[in-house]
């Protein structure tokens, strides 16, 4: 699974206000980046000196190994890019802008309808191909700006917010169609939509204010929530000391909390040590001392709760003191 895009040191500042401070990163064939960050993050500045449509202060960006700045036409050839907002000619048919964008790559005659057609299928254009595109709604002209892109079937795409404006229909649609184009792709996908990294991502990159805060799996963000995979009882009140005692001294747990009394019950939280733990595991500790469960389930974090934590934790405060926020 080769890197076919790759970005190393990447800074860029505007005035006084630093937009990226030393953004690397890599995407290998078959995986799909969520690139993630607040307002202001850095994320779009990323995205254009990523695909050259900008050029780095410092640092260097290559697409299936060639430099965009060195050797920029050969590589925009293999890329596919869905900037944000989607602009287009707005005067034009959808089907005189896929053409033009067709013929600016190269294609001619027969080779054009074939390309443009099979565009078409994949992002359901075909009820406003003579529509300009100025009358499209929003969502059309999102999927204009997506077909486009994939017109010439590169092996890397680069989008910027792709759902944005569409309904939950066309945003499945979307969706379904990155996880078919993943496999012999390599994708970004830039975007403030938590539930689309969960969605269609194999891996996310959070940035904040131009530097990368966390990189891994959705799981792997989701273990920095530290109740992510613990086990919630709720037991009766007299029974809620003996259970609590039962499952400090075990193993697999690494730490007990009570959440609240109410109706005669005791709801308890058993934190895990080293991954998830077991509800089974759970259920037989406590029935075993005749502890009587009225509720048992495992908890799982969520993303908004890790990116509020990582992007505006104490910690990334005080990292960060001092440096302007960018604009992008």
């Amino acid at each position: 699974m080769g890197t076919l895009i790759e970005a190393h040191q990447l800074r860029k500042t505007f005035g006084e206000i630093t937009a990226v401070d030393g953004i690397s990163l890599t995407v290998k064939r078959g995986e799909v980046l969520g690139f993630l960050g607040p307002n202001g993050a850095g994320k779009s500045t990323t995205m254009k000196m990523i695909t050259g449509f900008l050029e780095p202060d410092s640092g260097r960006a290559t697409i299936c190994g060639h430099d965009v700045q060195e050797t920029p036409k050969l590589a925009k050839s293999k890329l596919g890019y869905v900037p944000e907002g989607a602009p287009s000619y707005s005067e034009m048919t959808t089907r005189a802008f896929l053409s033009f964008i067709a013929e600016i790559r190269g294609y001619r005659g027969a080779e054009i309808k074939q390309r443009i057609a099979a565009a078409v299928e994949k992002t359901g254009l075909e009820p406003v191909l003579d529509q300009t595109i100025e009358t499209l709604s929003k969502g059309y002209k999102r999927r204009v700006g997506v077909a486009q892109a994939i017109l010439h079937d590169p092996p890397v795409l680069v989008m910027d917010e792709p759902t944005d404006g569409l309904d939950p229909n066309q945003k499945h649609h979307v969706r379904e169609l990155i996880k078919a184009m993943a496999a012999e792709k390599a994708i970004i996908i830039s975007t403030h939509i938590l539930e689309e990294v969960e969605a269609v991502c194999s891996r996310a990159v959070v940035i904040n204010r131009g530097t990368i805060v966390a990189d891994g799996t959705a799981e792997d963000l989701l273990l920095r929530i530290r109740h992510h995979g613990a086990v919630s009882i709720r037991v009766p009140a007299e029974r809620s000391d003996a259970a609590i005692r039962l499952l400090k001294d075990a193993k697999v747990v690494a730490g007990v909390e009570t959440l609240g009394k109410a109706n005669g019950h005791t709801h308890i939280r058993a934190l895990p040590r080293d991954g998830a733990l077991e509800a089974a595991d759970v259920a037989a500790l406590l029935r075993a001392q005749q502890i009587p469960i009225d509720e048992l389930y495992v908890e799982r974090g969520r993303l908004d709760d890790v990116f509020r934590q990582i992007t505006t934790s104490d910690d990334l405060k005080r990292k960060t003191n001092g440096k302007g926020a960018s604009n992008a």
